[in-house]
């Protein structure tokens, strides 16, 4: 697997690697390629239609187990290919957002 790296950080793969994307209550799943990857986003091939899929909120699964995966959400679509944004859970807190037990 050969992959470059280019000026803004993203990772492009020169045969893609295999993942899979799925529904976040499971309901579907497509195989698809991962064509690129940054911090922020991917880029993928996806195999079979996406038409009348959910793909505001879906998983992009890296392994096969399934322990390797993001959340992400839909950014663009050119045919086959689409562009996807990973969705984080920060749990930072917001300054000054002590409950009253800790602020005793």
């Amino acid at each position: 697997m050969v992959a470059e790296r280019n000026k803004d950080g993203r990772v492009v793969f020169e045969r893609g690697i295999r993942a899979q994307m799925m529904a976040i209550d499971g309901t579907w799943r497509r195989p698809c390629q991962l064509e690129g990857v940054s911090e922020a986003g991917a880029k993928l091939t996806v195999v079979g239609a996406v038409e009348g899929l959910n793909l505001k909120e879906f998983f992009l699964l890296l392994s096969s187990t399934g322990l390797a995966y993001r959340r992400c959400e839909l950014s663009w679509v050119n045919g086959d290919q689409i562009g996807v944004s990973f969705l984080r859970n920060d749990k930072k807190k917001k300054p000054g957002s002590r409950t009253s037990a800790t602020a005793a």
